[in-house]
């Protein structure tokens, strides 16, 4: 059987008690912008971090000077679209992009949720089965939960510079 390498990383994203999964290039470099972000001190400084992932919450297109002056100080915690949940993008959501469809069939199912569209719920107790099978058919799987949560969005709240 032959099957391209891929390498995932996996976790227990806490938000929405099941596992989540998701291509491992795509989570590091998510989560280097999601770091950038939290780590900036001024929204100045939020403003000019460079995405190119994700899209930046804090960036001129979402706020201006007029709203927030470059020397205030800047939280993570206090933006938008992080309050309402709608930055980083639901992880649990990846799942449907990196498994192959009969592991999705046979692991999960689909989820519809009101603000975030659908995303792959993978129940805990699943996790030895379906790590076995992808590593079968070729894929690198390693499991990271703080990886997971951060890109999440989990602990922003409490992010602080």
């Amino acid at each position: 059987m032959t099957t391209q390498h891929q390498h995932l990383v996996y976790g227990h994203a806490i938000n929405h008690d099941c596992l989540a999964f998701i291509d491992a290039p795509t989570a590091a470099g998510e989560a280097a912008e999601i770091r950038a972000l939290a780590a900036a001190r001024t929204w100045g400084e939020a403003r000019q971090v460079q995405m190119t992932r994700l899209w930046n919450p804090a960036g001129p297109e979402c706020y201006d000077e007029d709203d927030y002056p470059d020397d205030e100080p800047f939280r993570i915690a206090e933006v938008g679209a992080v309050v309402d949940m709608s930055w980083p993008k639901m992880v649990a959501v990846r799942a449907l992009d990196v498994l192959p469809e009969d592991l999705q069939d046979r692991y999960g199912k689909v989820v519809l949720t009101v603000h975030d569209g659908e995303y792959l719920e993978i129940p805990l107790d699943g996790e030895a089965e379906l790590v076995a099978e992808l590593r079968e058919r070729g894929y690198e799987v390693t499991r990271d939960d703080d990886l997971i949560n951060l890109l999440d969005g989990l602990g922003l709240g409490s992010v602080t510079a």
